[in-house]
């Protein structure tokens, strides 16, 4: 099981009222993230692209945010945690040529991960009439990148988008092209992807155990995939939150005060295709923040990593039963960044070793034997 973490540009407005430069201080704090990440043997840094999401998320130019990261890491892999590659919003030759300039300068570390943007707000911004509209407008460009990437004279005379016959430049750094994920929810989309041969990205608010059938799904199907790209991502990605710190009772109150049920509220303020689940109150009302002894629930059903060190092992143990690839930590949320940062520290030094012992990412071994086979 490999590790990663979720970054997606967090602005709070009550931090934004302690301080007018706060948006700023967000970024920053995420790019500190992503490099004690790296340093602490994470494999996997992915980051979200959102537009217009006030508070949610102001992580909107993410390719140039990745491009920064490739320069001051080493190690870790890079993943666009989701790409919108609907026309209007992204031109699909504009999103080859990232991926593929993004394999360059992260010699091979890219993970191109794609998907059909959060919800109504943010798709309309983009002239884009409905959320639906996005459907048909993913299938018809998913098809194109392998093309784009491996062709010198590629054409395309689609419904949603058109190229006269050009040269896509550059081609990828390695062959064959970066990994290919996409966004994921339930068990048919999970399917759908393995089928693509593509990796999935969970999106999910359930506990561990809820997540094995989706997992289960996805394996099923993998084993027939006819992939869209050159090569099968046999690998599903699943998301998480975890407290790590040395005082157990310190990080249950760090997870009590981190701004995670404001969080929650914002998720279903925008992603309005998300049903809603019972007693999430109407925007702009928000879920109340958890009692100790829903701390405690959290932990114990498997909705929270949270503890010291000894704790959190056992806790993310749990996961290896759903036959996940990957455990994606999103943070800090709101907890104050020493915290967030111990938070990697501790997993990197305690829990990591013993749960991916693999100096090698999983991507990458896929990668080369399928150009091997070549």
């Amino acid at each position: 099981m490999e590790f990663g973490l979720f970054l997606q540009g967090h602005v709070p407005n009550h931090r934004v009222a302690e301080n007018p430069g706060y948006e700023h201080v967000s970024l920053m704090n995420d790019v500190a993230l992503a490099r004690e990440a790296d340093r602490s043997g994470f494999k996997y840094v992915w980051v979200s692209e959102h537009h217009f999401l006030d508070e949610y998320s102001h992580l909107s130019a993410s390719e140039v945010f990745l491009a920064y990261l490739a320069g001051v890491t080493e190690r870790i892999h890079l993943g666009s945690a989701i790409w919108n590659i609907s026309p209007p919003v992204n031109h699909p030759v504009r999103v080859a040529e990232r991926v593929a300039m993004m394999d360059h300068l992260s010699e091979g570390r890219f993970e191109f991960g794609m998907g059909r943007g959060a919800g109504s707000l943010e798709v309309t911004g983009f002239d884009i009439a409905s959320t639906d509209d996005t459907k048909p407008m993913f299938e018809e460009v998913v098809r194109e990148f392998a093309k784009m990437w491996r062709e010198t004279e590629y054409l395309h005379e689609g419904e949603y988008f058109r190229t006269p016959t050009r040269n896509v430049l550059p081609k990828p750094y390695k062959k064959p092209h970066p990994p290919m994920w996409q966004a994921a929810g339930n068990p048919p989309t999970y399917e759908k992807a393995a089928r693509s041969g593509f990796g999935v990205i969970g999106f999910n608010f359930s506990a561990a155990p809820a997540l094995a059938p989706l997992v289960e799904a996805y394996k099923k199907a993998i084993g027939e995939a006819e992939p869209l790209g050159d090569w099968v991502n046999d690998n599903v990605m699943i998301t998480n939150s975890v407290i790590c710190l040395e005082d157990g009772k310190r990080a249950r109150d760090v997870a009590a005060n981190m701004g995670s049920a404001r969080l929650q509220s914002l998720v279903f303020r925008y992603h309005d295709t998300f049903p809603k689940p019972e007693g999430v109150p109407p925007w702009p009302q928000v879920l109340p923040d958890p009692t100790p002894e829903q701390v405690e629930w959290r932990i114990k059903e498997g909705y929270l990593l949270c503890g010291d060190p000894d704790e959190v092992y056992e806790q993310v143990k749990k996961y290896e039963a759903t036959g996940a690839d990957q455990i994606v930590f999103g943070m800090p949320i709101d907890m104050p960044i020493d915290a967030a940062l111990e938070s990697i520290r501790l997993f990197g030094r305690h829990i990591l070793p013993k749960l991916d012992p693999d100096p090698v990412h999983r991507t990458t071994r896929l990668r080369d034997a399928a150009g091997a086979a070549k």
